[in-house]
């Protein structure tokens, strides 16, 4: 799988984006924009283990199991997070080149 939106992530305040590095970056922003989405990645992310199943994220939510896999599902495609199946049960980790791309986007040079 390649890396959306992973390709091009210099600091918005730096250069200008390219018209194919923006179309690179919106899905992974458009995939974070959702409060659900937000909120699983941050759940995952602050987990002891790093990693958490549809089961450990269900109570969380007053959702379905299958809204959540959905969620889950687009932020995966997105290149958000990783996932690993483990018998009936899919078990997702946040990508941390993932994270950091985002975070390298929003940074602002600090002036002189």
């Amino acid at each position: 799988m390649s890396d959306p939106g992973l390709v091009c992530c210099t600091p918005l305040s730096g250069t200008a984006m390219t018209a194919g590095q923006a179309e690179q970056v919106a899905p992974l922003l458009k995939a974070l924009a959702d409060p659900v989405r937000l909120r699983l990645v941050s759940l995952i992310a602050s987990s002891p283990s790093g990693e958490a199943c549809v089961c450990d994220l269900n109570d969380a939510f007053d959702l379905t199991q299958a809204t959540i896999s959905h969620h889950l599902k687009v932020l995966h495609t997105a290149g958000l997070l990783d996932r690993e199946k483990r018998g009936v049960w899919v078990h997702y980790s946040v990508r941390p080149a993932a994270l950091s791309a985002v975070a390298t986007l929003f940074a602002t040079a600090v002036p002189a």
